[in-house]
Order: structure tokens, then sequence, then C-alpha cells
């Protein structure tokens, strides 16, 4: 089903809204989102805050020349291969996309494996986060997401020391993606992250956008952001997560190897063998702008990768 469109300016007025309860004519599914946006501080494994001001950490906010993008925007221009190749085709295909019953499995070097299903999921205290999304085209877009950080839900199933990286895999079904026959990709779709980068307090699974559930074209019901890394990074209708202590393969990455890094991390100082990563251009305007190193991000997940060489680590 296509979730209905917020108009913009109760969007940004939603504090207020929740506040005055004015959620009585949304489905219950969409209510569920809104148990609160309130942040948790940013602890350590000690108990200890990371940073001084956890507030401005755990919800940054994209420069004052730099608005969300439209819903419009969001909703009709997206990369997802199993539907379409065609960014503005992807929409349409994805229209009957069925997301409900949903599971999603969680295993491999745990202590408590998880198989959880959309009521489960929707249990885990959402925030909303207003995040840079760069991809390596070179187009880029302002994406006000709701969801919970991937840390939330690794934390319950108690990765083990051995593990050292995190895989994921997508839903794929030639029935209702009949159209990824021809996506020139292999298929389902996998990704990975370090367990320290998807530890991370900005590494978000995503449930929606714009105070609504995720539209079925941007990776309905659960998919991952991870902002300082390319938008290829962001998986999407993740049906599997595991836990592993070797590097895990990655579709661009397997697909090209020459063109698609493990890391994937935003660097204007390392071009794509065809284009050059120096600019990019923001869905909407009309000049491009320049690129920010780790997508602007740097201040917080720079440390993450000390010592690398982010020429070579691409």
């Amino acid at each position: 089903m296509t979730p209905e469109i917020t108009p913009e300016s109760v969007y940004r007025n939603r504090r207020q809204i929740i506040k005055a309860s004015i959620l009585a004519g949304t489905s219950l599914a969409t209510a569920s989102l809104f148990e609160t946006f309130a942040p948790r501080r940013v602890m350590d494994n000690t108990g200890q805050a990371l940073i001084t001001n956890p507030e401005d950490f755990i919800y940054p906010k994209p420069g004052a020349d730099e608005p969300a993008n439209s819903f419009t925007d969001i909703a009709s221009y997206n990369n997802f291969y199993e539907f379409s190749t065609s960014k503005s085709a992807v929409a349409q295909a994805a229209k009957n996309f069925k997301t409900d019953p949903w599971k999603l499995e969680i295993g491999g070097m745990v202590g408590k494996a998880l198989l959880l299903d959309l009521a489960a999921l929707r249990t885990i205290e959402t925030v909303e986060r207003i995040y840079r999304m760069r991809c390596v085209e070179g187009w880029s877009m302002v994406i006000p997401w709701i969801g919970f950080p991937l840390r939330e839900l690794l934390e319950r199933v108690e990765p083990t020391s051995a593990a050292k990286y995190v895989a994921f895999q997508s839903y794929h079904d030639l029935q209702q993606m009949p159209d990824s026959d021809s996506a020139g990709i292999p298929l389902p779709y996998v990704e990975g992250l370090r367990l320290d980068e998807a530890m991370h307090p900005l590494t978000l699974l995503a449930t929606g956008l714009y105070g609504k559930t995720l539209p079925n074209q941007n990776g309905a019901p659960v998919r991952l952001v991870v902002p300082w890394k390319y938008g290829f990074k962001g998986i999407k209708s993740i049906v599997k997560i595991t836990l592993t202590d070797q590097q895990p393969p990655t579709t661009w990455s397997t697909a090209n190897p020459d063109e698609y890094g493990f890391y994937s991390n935003v660097n204007p100082d390392v071009p794509h063998p065809r284009w050059s990563q120096a600019h990019e251009m923001r869905i909407g305007e009309t000049f491009r702008r320049p690129t920010l190193m780790f997508n602007g991000y740097g201040d917080q997940v720079a440390s993450l990768y000390t010592g690398m060489d982010l020429k070579e680590h691409f």
C-alpha cells in the first residue's frame, strides 16, 4: 500500500502535533512509530557518555542551507535494482510489493539469535535522524528518516567476542520483482559493515521517513542507513543479518571490484574510475556542491579509520 503523504508543514511541526495527541486518525501500524522521538544518551560499554553533548551527536543536522528534500523527491527518485534500473520507474514497479507479513532473522556469532516480525520491530524505540545521503553516481538528498540505531538490535543478540563483521541480505522474489532478472547484478542483494561501524550510533535501521512508514520504493519495511557511506551501502528490505568473523561479500564489490570497495566511505579525493566524486548535485538544486569528506560526518566517524589508507581501503 502506498503510504499517505504527510504535508511538510505538518511534518515540521510534528513535535507540537505529538504533544497535542493529534494522531488518532492514523493507523496503529503508523502510530507505533511515533512512540517517542527522544534520543537516548549515547554510552559506551562501560556506561560512560561517549561525547560531551550526546544530543548534538545522536541527532546531527545538516547545515542551515540544506533543507530536507520533499517527500516527492525522496519517494520518486530511487535506486532499487530489484524493481527497476530506472530511478524514476521504481515507485510504480514497487507499488504492490507485499511487506507484511515479514521476518527478519538475526544470527551467526551471537549469544541469542532472533527471528523478528514487524510487530516485534515496532517495539524498538524509534528516533528521528535528518541525514545527508550521497550516491556514488553524483546526486544527493537530505532525508528525514524514522528508525532505530542498529546497535539497539545487535545488543539484543549479544555478539560473541569472535564477531568482527555484520552481513546483510535483502529480500528477493522473482514473482514480486520480475524485472530483477535484468538488474545486471547478483541477487539477492548483500552488504556488510565492520562490527564497530554497525555499532556506531549514527548507523540506522530505518522503518519510516517524513513521519510515515517506509515507502516500498525506499526499502520497506526496514533498510540500512549509513550516512557517511555512499547510498548503495544502504541495503533495502532486509530479511537477514548475520554476525561473522570474516569480511562478507557485498553486491557491488562482487559485481565490479575495481569500482566499488567494501568500505565505500564518501571521499572526494578518491574518484570513481568513470567520474569524479569531488562534487555532487543535490536533488532540487541547480548548482553542484563540493562533496564533503565522510559526507560531512567526519567529526563523528573519522576515528573509526585511524591509520587506514582511505585511498587503498575505498
